[in-house]
């Protein structure tokens, strides 16, 4: 690392829209970061696996967990929730979805990058 940066999601570098759900990237000190917003009803295998064409998620999430209940069914059937203040660490290989009314708002520190762009 060269300098210090300081960046803010109320300024993102990209974003990327998908059907309720919004994700918000920061490019920062070589790193890219997302703000993902998904609001109630939001299902990757609906709202985002039409956009990639893949069988389940292929991003592996290092995530800290703001608002709302997530969902996760790994591809081995195994299945928990993530509610805020949790930290999850996922690989690739899963499903997820938003549980209840509020909407979930995630911090992720991994996979990002290429997550919801069209091919």
């Amino acid at each position: 690392m060269d300098k210090a940066e300081v960046k803010n999601f109320g300024k993102p570098d990209e974003i990327r829209v998908f059907p309720k759900g919004r994700l918000e990237l920061l490019n920062i000190g070589g790193a890219v970061i997302g703000r993902a917003v998904l609001e109630p009803g939001w299902k990757w295998s609906t709202s985002v696996q039409p956009l990639v064409n893949t069988k389940s998620c292929e991003a592996a999430h290092f995530q800290y967990h703001i608002s709302g209940m997530l969902r996760v069914r790994m591809d081995d059937g195994s299945e928990f929730d993530c509610n805020p203040g949790d930290i999850s660490l996922l690989p690739s290989g899963h499903d997820a979805w938003v549980v209840g009314d509020d909407p979930v708002v995630i911090v992720d520190f991994q996979g990002m990058a290429d997550y919801a762009k069209s091919l």
